[in-house]
Order: C-alpha cells, then sequence, then structure tokens
C-alpha cells in the first residue's frame, strides 16, 4: 500500500464567534475556509491545479455553510475547477474524519494530492440553524436510548459517572488558559497559524472598507482561579459547566495537505508526518460525549501501542469533564495533554477543530521534537474519532 504523508498544516487564528466582536466575522464562510486554503497552496509551492480532492468538516451546513462549503470555497479562489470535493458532517469530528479520508484516498490510489480541511462560521451560522424545526426533531418519537436534550446536561452525566467535580473542571479550565497564554507568549503558533487581513465592519454590520491585522486567537482571557469559581453553571445550578470551563463558540478554518511519499520527493518537499492508526466509533448515547475514551481504546486495540507509547496528546476540550473523563480512565499524564491550551482557552469552530487539532500536534512535535501524538473527539450523535500520528 502506498504511504500517505502530510507535508504541510496550517490554520487561522480562532476568533470569537459572535456578531460585532469575531474579528473574523467580515469573512463570509467560504471565503473564511479560502483562507486556510489559499494558504496552504502558497507554502507548499503547488499549483491549484495539482490538487485532486478535498474533503472538508462543517456541522451546520446551513446558509452560507450549505451546499457543499468546502467546494465552494476551492472555486471561490478562482483558481482551478477540476479538484473534487466533499463536506463531511461528522458533528466535532468532521475535520478530523476528513484527514482519514484524505490519506486513504491516497494510500488506495484514489488521488495523490488531497487537502483535508475544515470550517465554520459560528457568528454568521449559529449552531443549530440546519435543525429548522425546533431543536430535537431529528429524532423521532421512536429513539430507543436515554438520551439527553442538550449536551451540558450529557457533560454532567460524565462527570457524575466519574466523580468529577466542579473544582476538578475550574482547575483544568484555569489551565487551559495558562498555557494557552504561555504558547502564544513563547511563539509555539507562530508557525501553524497565519495572520489575516480582516475586513473592518461598521455599526451597521457592513464593510467599511478598511482592514485590521488578525494574527492571534481571540479566546484568552485575564483569567482568575477565583474568578472562575464564582461563575454561574450553565443548566441546572447543580451542574459543574460554565463559560469558564467548556468550549468557546469561534470562526475559524484549517487545513492539512496530504500527498504520497513519492510525490512529496518528486516536487522536493519534507514529508513530515503520518497517521498511524485511526478510527471512527460509536459511544453509549446516555453519555453521547465521552467518545474519547472510546476512540482511544479502539487506537490502541488497532495499533498494539498503549499510553507509554504516546508523547503528547491533544483531547478536545469540549468540556472539562471529557477531558478528565479520560484522562482519569488512561491514568493519563496531563503534562501531556494539550499543552498548549485547548478549545476552552482557544475556542471551538466545530467543524474545523478536528484538523486544528492535527495541525496543532504536528506543530508540537516538531517543536518539543517528539514523535508521536494522540489526538481524539467527543462527538455529537455520539461519536469518538481518535488518530494517533507519527513524525517522519
Amino acid at each position: 500500500m502506498r504511504e500517505a504523508v502530510i507535508v504541510e498544516a496550517v490554520r487561522t487564528p480562532i476568533a470569537r464567534g459572535k456578531p460585532g466582536v469575531g474579528a473574523l466575522h467580515g469573512f463570509h464562510a467560504v471565503e473564511l475556509l479560502g483562507l486556510s486554503l489559499e494558504e496552504i497552496v502558497r507554502r507548499s509551492g503547488l499549483d491549484y491545479a495539482d490538487v485532486d480532492y478535498l474533503a472538508g468538516g462543517c456541522v451546520t451546513q446551513a446558509g452560507e455553510q450549505a451546499g457543499n462549503v468546502v467546494r465552494n470555497a476551492w472555486l471561490n479562489l478562482g483558481k482551478d475547477y477540476t479538484a473534487g470535493g466533499t463536506t463531511l458532517d461528522n458533528q466535532c469530528g468532521s475535520a478530523q474524519t476528513a484527514n482519514h479520508m484524505i490519506s486513504s484516498m491516497i494510500q488506495s490510489g484514489s488521488i495523490n494530492i488531497g487537502i483535508a480541511c475544515g470550517v465554520e462560521a459560528m457568528s454568521r451560522v449559529g449552531l443549530g440553524m440546519n435543525v429548522y424545526n425546533g431543536p430535537g426533531y431529528f429524532i423521532p418519537e421512536s429513539w430507543p436510548w436515554d438520551s439527553t436534550p442538550d449536551q451540558f446536561s450529557s457533560a454532567q452525566r460524565i462527570a457524575d459517572n466519574r466523580g468529577i467535580t466542579r473544582e476538578n473542571a475550574d482547575d483544568l479550565g484555569y489551565q487551559s488558559q495558562l498555557r494557552a497564554k504561555q504558547a502564544w507568549d513563547q511563539g509555539r503558533f507562530d508557525r501553524e497559524v497565519f495572520a489575516v487581513e480582516a475586513p473592518v465592519l461598521g455599526e451597521d454590520g457592513k464593510p467599511t472598507g478598511e482592514t485590521r491585522t488578525v494574527d492571534r486567537d481571540q479566546g484568552l482571557r485575564e483569567t482568575t482561579r477565583e474568578g472562575l469559581s464564582e461563575l454561574k453553571a450553565v443548566g441546572d445550578e447543580k451542574f459543574i459547566h460554565t463559560a469558564g470551563n467548556s468550549s468557546q463558540i469561534s470562526d475559524g478554518s484549517a487545513a492539512v495537505l496530504w500527498m504520497t511519499a513519492e510525490e512529496a520527493k518528486a516536487r522536493g518537499l519534507k514529508p513530515r508526518a503520518r497517521i498511524v492508526t485511526d478510527c471512527v466509533v460509536g459511544t453509549d448515547p446516555y453519555y453521547l460525549l465521552d467518545g474519547p475514551v472510546d476512540a482511544t481504546a479502539k487506537l490502541f486495540a488497532k495499533s498494539g501501542m498503549s499510553m507509554n507509547d504516546i508523547d503528547l496528546i491533544e483531547i478536545n476540550e469540549a468540556f472539562a469533564a471529557v477531558v478528565l473523563s479520560w484522562a482519569q480512565v488512561y491514568n493519563a499524564d496531563l503534562d501531556k495533554v494539550n499543552v498548549n491550551g485547548g478549545a476552552i482557552a482557544l475556542g471551538h469552530p466545530v467543524g474545523s477543530t478536528g484538523a486544528r487539532l492535527i495541525t496543532t500536534a504536528l506543530h508540537e512535535l516538531e517543536r518539543a521534537d517528539k514523535t508521536t501524538a494522540l489526538i481524539a473527539m467527543c462527538c455529537g450523535s455520539s461519536i469518538g474519532t481518535g488518530t494517533i500520528i507519527e513524525r517522519i
């Protein structure tokens, strides 16, 4: 089988997903994804027509994000129309699944060069806008599972099951902010994040004709441990999750460039990493968001690896309890987990986060001179996504 390798990985800064506040709100969703696609082609030196296929994630496929946003983003660049394109909805794991798909297509001989990517413009297309008939309408009355009506309730079920407290969750939220600030202060994100010239909007929400440079994630906040403890829980007052220990609504895009090892060599490009193993697994709908636990078990079963073989770990911080549940099950060293902060501090543009996590893991492996990274996510519809990548 042919070897599929990553040769480049980039992402936009992650902006707050609120109109009038978010620094990337002025970009149409198609344009927002186009930023990452354009940057990855520029960095690699490829011609646009060299790309065979694009697969990308987007969760809320409505409005600007409907009609195959990945294909539309490629066409909107005005450079090439020959590459095929597919938009995936595997909930928060969409862009991670897109990477699995592109890697597999290269290994099978279907394509030689592909881009796995993702986008979510949450300030413009609110989460759930594709659910036109109200929350939960896609679940019929015959639904056989004891599912919760919202994700905060699901996260609480995980916390209750593992004995995770509000104090535990706040500690993780605080640590995420500290690590993200340190990462930015030390320039750890400088290679993966590219600066964006973003439209400045007036009070009427329309472009003023001016732009501003956005080159840093917007989710970082001046945070104290005491301040986090004072925040009100979302949902029932007995719940443990707040705005300070849960992921942020955000805008952003990311892209990963894949090709065969032979293609990379012929073009003078350095193969940087490959997938050791990957998975998408179903998980217990009662807990909904405990997917990283099941995904990691599958990854280890398939590869014969264990936690001792993993140098760095990215577990998406959808909620603090998701990370803490996984860490408890695997007795994980949290000094290896989300070392540059996670979605609590950086933000979570849901359809792109899977590609963002792979991008961040790759660059951190290179910076720290490590070899293997495990990436896992929880996803709506009771799915867990998992990937182990290895530097070459």
